[in-house]
């Protein structure tokens, strides 16, 4: 099974979360600015977070599946509990800014974005399992020196939030931060993947300037 079945499935469930959560954003009753401030604002800044967070996540996912050859049961199932633990944003989101974020709300918040990085793991070392080391994926991946720092700085800001809530929104917007710009290293090898094949069909394609090949 190629990957373009699963890679289109999850980019489905990514835009429905991404709608589900903007609906959490009520227009106040009142016209005051100060209205619009006090209750329509810390839910829009948990939505924009979560926004970028799950922006990321598809644009890595896509760039991860780009180089994956086939997908097998294992895969399947790392790529469900990785879209579990992102279908919880919504919720998340909505409890963190409607209770401005609170204590518990952002340290729950949190331990869902170190439980959604772990999935992404799995996911990505599944891939790298069925493939093997010497695949496109594990080339590109290197060290994957983000991919370990981000879940250490989730684990470091959950505790926080009971001691400084927005110590812990700062690490969350950090991470996010890190990943904001798209995965060089995967962007380099599928453009040299597919500058491999364009050349493969050139090779392929007949010299239609000599005429019909007999």
């Amino acid at each position: 099974m190629n990957s373009s079945r699963l890679e289109a499935f999850s980019d489905g469930v990514i835009a429905i979360l991404i709608t589900i959560m903007v609906f959490e954003l009520n227009v106040p009753d009142s016209p005051a600015f100060s209205q619009l401030r006090r209750h329509v604002l810390p839910i829009f800044l948990a939505y924009a977070l979560s926004f970028v967070v799950l922006g990321i996540y598809w644009n890595n996912h896509h760039h991860m599946l780009h180089l994956t050859k086939r997908i097998n049961g294992g895969i399947l199932w790392a790529n469900l509990d990785l879209l579990f633990w992102l279908s919880l944003f919504p919720f998340c989101t909505a409890w963190m800014g409607k209770n401005h974020f609170a204590t518990v709300p952002t340290a729950v918040y949190g331990c869902v974005m170190l439980l959604a990085a772990f999935a992404y793991y799995i996911l990505q070392s599944a891939i790298v399992a069925d493939q093997g080391q010497g695949s496109e994926l594990k080339a590109a991946l290197g060290n994957d020196l983000k991919g370990k720092l981000s879940p250490a700085i989730y684990a470091v800001s959950i505790p926080l939030a009971f001691a400084d809530r927005w110590l812990a929104v700062s690490g969350y917007v950090v991470v996010a931060l890190m990943w904001l710009v798209p995965d060089r290293r995967l962007e380099a090898r599928f453009a040299r993947s597919d500058q491999a094949l364009g050349e493969e069909t050139d090779e392929d394609e007949p010299d239609t300037r000599r005429g019909s090949p007999r």
